[in-house]
């Protein structure tokens, strides 16, 4: 008895908990794969056992045939929906960033040496992704994100009731993985301020030049009238105001510190607005935060670490 739970025990313990972060490819075998029957399979067994009752008790041979022909099928289907799993491999494929009350996506790749059919991922009590896997397939699940910082999202199931129903086969995968979560972008943040050579100048309202047109932005009280898109608000009926930027391609400092009187959250969701914007309008953008200085540049891979610092801003390394 010792012996026996000595080996229970443990195996109950994966069941319930999972077997933990991993970070190289999982490849399924008898020790990751649970099956037992589902509902249609439980309510098939009654009615085999109600058609053996009256077999015997009526004597009826083809009863008898019947009976052991379905459950010899059976038998065969729980053979084929263990086999839909086996030996399937699954890596870790990347995660791709979102914004605090989205979704982020987390990407699974899939490896069978033959066709597995009717395959579905799931989250947690989310639908599950169905898919098949010819040879290579990758999948993607959406993870809700409520806030900022480092989403991991725990284990996946994986799960199979091909072909006939009856019998679910099922495992769990945790990778070690997580996906970056920017802070929500705010609305209407304050004007940019311009850089200096070292990107030490953070003067309020400055950062629009005089030379080349860079596009609009909503109208804010204080805006002269001169720069006000009257024929824009002549066709729509909104206040718009040009932005210009000098010749030599002038950079602005979003600053912290000019975002005096916000806790750091609203501070992190405007610098954010802040990031977006200078990126669509084209700007050269340099970020100043406590511990953290960015030098000004654009491109997609500089509002990445941009918005990464206010993703992480405060956290843990490890968080």
């Amino acid at each position: 008895m010792a012996t026996l739970a000595s080996r229970l025990f443990p195996m109950l313990s994966r069941l319930v908990r999972g077997r933990g972060r991993e970070t190289g490819p999982v490849v399924l075998d008898r020790r990751r794969i649970y099956i037992l029957p589902t509902r249609l399979g439980v309510f098939f067994a009654v009615f085999l056992l109600a058609m053996l009752i009256g077999s015997i008790n009526y004597g009826l041979s083809l009863g008898f045939i019947l009976t052991f022909l379905l459950g010899g099928v059976a038998v065969v289907g729980i053979l084929h929906t263990y086999r839909n799993l086996q030996g399937l491999s699954i890596a870790d494929a990347g995660a791709s960033p979102a914004f605090a009350g989205d979704a982020a996506s987390f990407h699974l790749q899939f490896e069978a040496p033959g066709p597995r059919l009717a395959l579905g991922l799931r989250w947690r009590k989310d639908a599950p992704v169905a898919f098949d896997v010819e040879t290579v397939q990758r999948v993607s699940v959406r993870v809700p994100a409520p806030q900022r910082g480092r989403l991991r999202p725990g284990r996946f199931t994986l799960s199979t009731v091909y072909p006939l129903g009856l019998f679910r086969a099922w495992s769990y995968v945790e990778f070690d993985h997580a996906a970056i979560v920017y802070p929500r972008p705010g609305e209407a943040p304050p004007d940019f301020a311009p850089a200096g050579e070292d990107g030490a100048d953070a003067r309020p309202g400055a950062g629009e030049g005089s030379e080349d047109f860079a596009g609009l932005r909503d109208w804010q009280p204080g805006d002269s009238p001169r720069q006000v898109a009257w024929k824009v608000a002549a066709r729509s009926d909104l206040l718009a105001t040009k932005r210009f930027s000098d010749v030599e391609g002038s950079s602005v400092l979003l600053d912290w510190n000019m975002l005096a009187g916000a806790d750091a959250e609203a501070r992190l969701s405007q610098l954010t607005r802040q990031v977006l914007d200078a990126e669509q309008a084209g700007l050269r953008y340099g970020l100043r935060m406590p511990g953290h200085d960015i030098a000004p540049g654009n491109g997609a891979a500089h509002r990445q670490r941009c918005l990464e610092a206010l993703a992480l801003f405060g956290l843990p390394a490890h968080a």
